[in-house]
């Protein structure tokens, strides 16, 4: 494993992300943040990865920056970097901070500040710097996760054999058939008797998990279930009542889209006829100009000729 990060490490140090400044503090020196668990941001395609330190006098600040695949993958290294006692933050739509730190999402960048937060000009300001940032939708997964008993920042998402052996080992990755795009949002809850982790698998269509279910439920002490194309299960819970509460309440909803036609101004009737008065304008306008200017061209020509008008008939007076 440490062998992996070796080699890792100064591919991401070859790209520079952060700025010389951040409101006040001015960088001092720049490096490469310690990756553990390799594996895992190699799931989440880590592109590059940049440590700052700065200063403003005697305050200092410190700001690791991770590009990531996409928006999905940032959540989840979100979601896997934040704090345990971290509260959600107002900063961005996903950011978390303790008393002295800040955990935020930027499209597929993650950034982390310590010493200082900064505030929501200089936040702009920042973000603006950042390069190929991808704005795609984030995974409605992590909505199906249930609230009641959920432990706060518990939450975490795997898209492959590593993470998943790392945030719920209980289940092998040949029994989650990654190989199919699969993803797994779990959680931790409280009981009574215990807690308990709760994972959620998402394929790409029911077929592939009404095929699936079975493998899980053939897992020691697995309670399962399934619901369109996600399989929920708890392994082995210390309260499988609990376990049967929380599995009851995952229900799988289809959101069906469909192409709406969005009227225009050229639909409305009183802007047609306000059109045609305007046309009808226009063209009175250039009726009035072409009679003036033609008539203004006559009018000089007949000066320049001494009176003659121009292209007069020629008459024989033959009386």
């Amino acid at each position: 494993m440490r062998l992996v990060s070796v080699f890792l490490i100064p591919a991401l140090a070859a790209a520079a992300m952060l700025p010389d400044a951040i409101g006040p503090f001015r960088r001092v020196s720049s490096g490469s943040p310690e990756l553990t668990d390799p594996a895992v941001w190699q799931e989440y395609a880590l592109r590059s990865a940049e440590t700052g330190a700065y200063e403003n006098g005697k305050a200092k600040l410190a700001v690791t920056v991770w590009m990531l695949a996409d928006t999905t993958a940032s959540m989840a290294a979100f979601d896997w970097q934040r704090p345990a006692a971290s509260v959600p933050s107002k900063a961005a739509p996903l950011a978390a901070a303790t008393a002295d730190t800040l955990l935020l999402v930027h499209g597929n960048y993650l950034l982390r500040f310590s010493g200082y937060k900064p505030n929501a000009g200089e936040l702009d300001a920042l973000v603006e710097t950042l390069n190929h940032v991808d704005s795609t939708t984030l995974p409605i997964l992590p909505g199906y996760l249930p609230s009641t008993g959920l432990v706060a920042n518990s939450e975490r998402y795997a898209i492959g054999p590593a993470g998943l052996a790392k945030f719920d080992p209980a289940i092998p990755p040949a029994t989650a058939a990654f190989h199919f795009g699969t993803e797994v949002q779990t959680g931790v809850f409280h009981s009574s008797k215990g807690d308990l982790t709760l994972a959620i698998f998402d394929y790409p269509s029911p077929q592939i998990a009404i095929r699936r279910i079975g493998d899980f439920q053939k897992l020691p002490g697995a309670m399962a279930k399934r619901t369109g194309p996600l399989i929920a299960i708890v392994v082995a819970p210390p309260d499988p009542d609990q376990a049967e509460k929380l599995l009851g309440e995952i229900r799988y909803q289809a959101e069906i889209t469909e192409d709406e036609y969005i009227p225009t101004k050229r639909d409305n009737i009183g802007n047609l006829i306000i059109n045609i008065f305007i046309l009808i304008g226009i063209l009175v306008g250039f009726s009035i100009l072409s009679g003036l200017l033609v008539g203004g061209f006559r009018t000089l020509v007949r000066y320049v000729r001494h009176g003659e008008e121009p292209e007069a008939m020629i008459t024989l007076h033959l009386e």
